[in-house]
């Protein structure tokens, strides 16, 4: 396997800002803005609407999105959570919106799973993935 070069200009390990100028400081407006409403609970489930500032559901006008979280009880000490992002905004399911797309579901993840070690799927168009949270051992 052949190894990358450093670019130009900077540093071995450097954190690179993925987003825009332009899409940073809409970012920092949603994430302070970003609000959500629980619509249902049960013993083992929660479902949220998630309000994203500026996006609505294509469809309903509602709220940009559902999260699901679903404990899965491994014993009386390991907890992990299945949570599920629904993106219901077309906009946010295109190309150019891809790094913010994932910018707004860590924070979801960050709010409302918190610490908990998590399996995360994003289901929003060509911007959907899969990712793992895990606290070190």
């Amino acid at each position: 396997m052949k190894k990358m070069k450093e670019p130009e200009g900077r540093k071995k390990g450097e954190i690179l800002d993925l987003l825009p100028e332009s899409q940073q400081s809409e970012l920092n407006i949603i994430l302070q803005e970003l609000s959500f409403t629980k619509n249902f609970r049960s013993a083992t489930a929660e479902e949220w609407y998630i309000f994203i500032p500026g996006y609505t559901d294509t469809r309903t006008g509602g709220a940009a999105g559902k999260a699901f979280l679903h404990y899965n009880l491994m014993g009386n000490r390991d907890i992990m959570m299945n949570t599920t992002i629904l993106i219901e905004n077309e906009e946010l399911c295109t190309q150019p919106r891809g790094q913010m797309v994932y910018a707004i579901c860590e924070e979801i993840v960050n709010r409302l799973a918190g610490y908990a070690d998590t399996l995360l799927s994003v289901h929003a168009g060509i911007n959907s993935y899969d990712a793992v949270y895990k606290q070190p051992e």
